[in-house]
């Protein structure tokens, strides 16, 4: 799923009314996995590498992957947020809470570029025959359902925390997803 989704649905799933103090670290663990993505594709278009190279290759190297793939770490984000949760710390339980559902939404809808959910223990990845990007897995449709759920989500928040604060940061997320699609447009049509 693209971030901008992820940060919606993960306040959608995991956001409750009662605790509107947790919506920054939801946003926050919702985003944090795809981090090391961003650093990397910063990285790539300073040192002018080609678009076409920054995914077919480059994004493939170990140490890349290993930075992406560590916060995309079922395990460690399960113990993480078990030993918030032990601690009394809701705010970072709420943070790997959101890391994990993060890890979990992307399970499904990664082919080619299908991170390592369970490192430690393994190094496996699991190849969707789903792509939430790419055409040739499915990617148009899972965008479309994906665009589908993020309205809904939107909807759903905007109801559930009448709060100025959140439905502001609800707002800038829809913006933001607008505009992670323009770029899509103008590089990848």
């Amino acid at each position: 799923m693209n971030t901008p989704a992820h940060a919606i649905v993960n306040l959608w799933a995991l956001g409750r009314k009662d605790r509107p103090s947790l919506a920054v670290p939801l946003l926050v663990g919702a985003c944090l996995p795809d981090l090391p993505i961003l650093i990397f594709y910063i990285w790539e278009k300073v040192q002018g590498t080609p678009e076409r190279l920054i995914w077919s290759t480059h994004y493939f190297q170990p140490g890349w992957q290993l930075a992406i793939d560590v916060l995309n770490a079922l395990p460690l984000l399960v113990v993480a947020a078990l030993v918030a949760h032990r601690a009394k710390m809701p705010r970072l339980t709420a943070l790997f809470a959101s890391m994990g559902l993060h890890a979990l939404g992307d399970l499904p809808v990664h082919h080619d570029d299908a991170h390592r959910h369970f490192l430690p223990f393994s190094h496996w990845r699991f190849e969707s025959p789903i792509s939430y990007w790419d055409p040739a897995h499915g990617g148009q449709w899972f965008t479309l359902f994906e665009i589908v759920l993020v309205l809904a989500g939107s909807l759903v928040l905007w109801h559930r925390f009448p709060s100025r604060g959140i439905r502001t940061l609800v707002a800038v997320i829809g913006v933001i997803y607008l505009i992670y699609f323009g770029f899509v447009a103008i590089f990848w049509l």
